[in-house]
C-alpha cells in the first residue's frame, strides 16, 4: 500500500475549478515532483493534503487514515510536514531557538515568554540541525544565516513532528545552483534515513530531472502527465504545455517554471 493515495481531488472557488479530479500515490523512500505553469493547481493540492484548506471532493489518505476533513495541527500529528516556498522562520530567534519552537508545538507546550522555554528540547533540537549540517550554527541568529542555510533551518523545523510524509513547496526558490543541488541531495539522504516520503514542487526543471524519482504534471487543475524523468521530460503534451508544440526539454537547458 502506498504511504499516501490521493483520489478524485477537487477544489471549487466559487465558480473556479482550481483542482479536478487528480489522483496519485506517493511511496515511501520517494522524492515525486509536482510540476505545472502558475495556476496549474500545485499550492492548491498541498493546502488539501494539510488540511490549510479543504477538499470540495476526493479523498486524501496516510497510511489508510482519511486526511480531508482533519485540522492541520491534527494531519501534522499524523506525521505530515511542510516547508514553504518563503523560508517560514523568525529572524530574531536564534538557529536552535526557530527548531525548538517546532518541537515545543509538536509537545503541545506553549509558553508567554520564550525565556520560559529556552532550555526545552534544546539536545533534541541540536540533533535535527546535526541532520541537516547546522548544529554548530545552533546560537547564531537566523537574520545572520546565508539565505540556503536558512532553508537547511527550516527543513530541521519541518522533521520536528517525525513526518513519514513531508511536502516541500519550492525548497530550491531563490538558491544558487550548487545550493539547490546539495539542498536536494541532502533531502534525499534524509528520506532514506527516516524512511519517508518527500513531495515537492519546483520551478527548475534541472532540479527535477536530477532528483525526482517520479513527476506527476498539473495544468489547469487537471493531471496531464506522470511517470520517471525521461518520460515527462519526453512527453508530447507536457512539451506543449511548456513550450507550445515542437520543442523539447534538452538536459541543462530546462525552463524555469514557476509555482
Amino acid at each position: 500500500m502506498s504511504l499516501l493515495e490521493v483520489r478524485d481531488l477537487s477544489k471549487k472557488f466559487g465558480g473556479n475549478v482550481a483542482v479536478d479530479g487528480i489522483g496519485f500515490d506517493v511511496a515511501k523512500g520517494e522524492l515525486l515532483a509536482m510540476i505545472g505553469p502558475n495556476g496549474a493547481g500545485k499550492t492548491t493540492t498541498f493546502n488539501m493534503i494539510d488540511g490549510q484548506i479543504k477538499a470540495t471532493t476526493g479523498s486524501v489518505k496516510l497510511r489508510g487514515t482519511e486526511l480531508v476533513g482533519l485540522s492541520p495541527r491534527n494531519i501534522a500529528r499524523l506525521g505530515v510536514g511542510r516547508t514553504f516556498q518563503i523560508a517560514a522562520t523568525f529572524a530574531s530567534l536564534t538557529v536552535v531557538e526557530n527548531v525548538q519552537m517546532a518541537l515545543l508545538a509538536h509537545h503541545r507546550q506553549i509558553y508567554s515568554f520564550f525565556s520560559v522555554a529556552a532550555q526545552r528540547f534544546r539536545p533534541e533540537a541540536l540533533n535535527l540541525l546535526a541532520q541537516v549540517g547546522l548544529d554548530s550554527q545552533g546560537d547564531r541568529p537566523c537574520s545572520q544565516l546565508a539565505y540556503g542555510d536558512v532553508k537547511r533551518v527550516e527543513l530541521a523545523m519541518g522533521l520536528a513532528n517525525e513526518p513519514s510524509l513531508l511536502l516541500m513547496d519550492e525548497p530550491t526558490a531563490g538558491m544558487a545552483p550548487k545550493e539547490r543541488d546539495e539542498l536536494m541531495a541532502l533531502t534525499r539522504r534524509l528520506v532514506l534515513e527516516r524512511e519517508m516520503a518527500v513531495l515537492f514542487t519546483e520551478h527548475s526543471m534541472d532540479v527535477v530531472f536530477a532528483h525526482a524519482d517520479r513527476v506527476i504534471v498539473l495544468a489547469r487543475g487537471q493531471l496531464i502527465a506522470e511517470g520517471d524523468v525521461d518520460t515527462i521530460r519526453n512527453h508530447p503534451k507536457v512539451q506543449e504545455v511548456y513550450f507550445g508544440s515542437g520543442k523539447t526539454f534538452e538536459r541543462n537547458k530546462s525552463p524555469q517554471v514557476t509555482a
